[in-house]
């Protein structure tokens, strides 16, 4: 069993994942900056960590990230202010690779969009444009380094309920479900085969563990 440290540990993704880890015996710590969500947090089966990792240095996140075994990013700064877009998505996100090297924690999950690549094809003037460039500079980041990386990439997320199957680089927005997400951010934990590797998906027919297996 591993020691999984998540940073965005209060949102809709991650809250739907930590019970997962949880109840597969995993120890998991989660990331808030907001205290009055520890309770939520902790009624997944997860620990909460209050930390505003927006403000952390690269040692300061490698002293939270020191002890753990696997890396999952699925914070953000949720958009509206593209300056905090920068701070969070970005610049934070690329601390907290390099605090995982510095700490000797090599396994990094990214949870990032299915856009994210260098021709995005956001135009600079558009209200998306800082999260698609703050994504890709971070994903391109993780890609470059010497951490085992894994970069999940999923449509327009959805509220509906998990389906347990998925479909590899989809047409159009990829539309797929929050629960399914965090679905595969499990199994990409439990598969060493994701290593290394950008994976693109949407809703689809295939078994979650067959679509991510390399």
């Amino acid at each position: 069993m591993a020691r999984i440290l998540i940073f965005g540990g209060h949102g809709k993704v991650a809250l739907l994942l930590e019970p997962l880890l949880a109840a597969h015996g995993h120890t998991v710590t989660a990331v808030i900056r907001n205290p009055a969500h520890e309770a939520d947090v902790a009624a997944t089966g997860a620990q909460p960590l209050v930390a505003d990792i927006e403000s952390f240095d690269v040692a300061q996140l490698t002293n939270l990230i020191s002890g753990n075994d696997v890396v999952v990013w699925s914070a953000g700064a949720g958009g509206g202010d593209p300056a905090r877009t920068y701070a969070v998505d970005r610049d934070a996100a690329i601390r907290s690779m390099d605090a995982a090297r510095a700490a000797g924690v090599d396994r990094y999950i990214m949870v990032s969009w299915i856009g994210s690549r260098a021709d995005h094809g956001i135009a600079a003037d558009a209200s998306f444009f800082p999260y698609a460039d703050a994504k890709w500079a971070a994903d391109a980041h993780l890609a470059a380094s010497d951490l085992d990386w894994t970069i999940l990439a999923p449509g327009t997320l959805t509220l509906d309920a998990p389906t347990g199957r998925i479909e590899l680089d989809p047409e159009g927005s990829g539309e797929v479900s929050r629960a399914d997400v965090a679905a595969v951010i499990a199994a990409a934990i439990a598969d060493d085969s994701t290593i290394g590797r950008t994976i693109r998906f949407g809703a689809g027919d295939e078994h979650i563990g067959h679509a991510i297996a390399g």
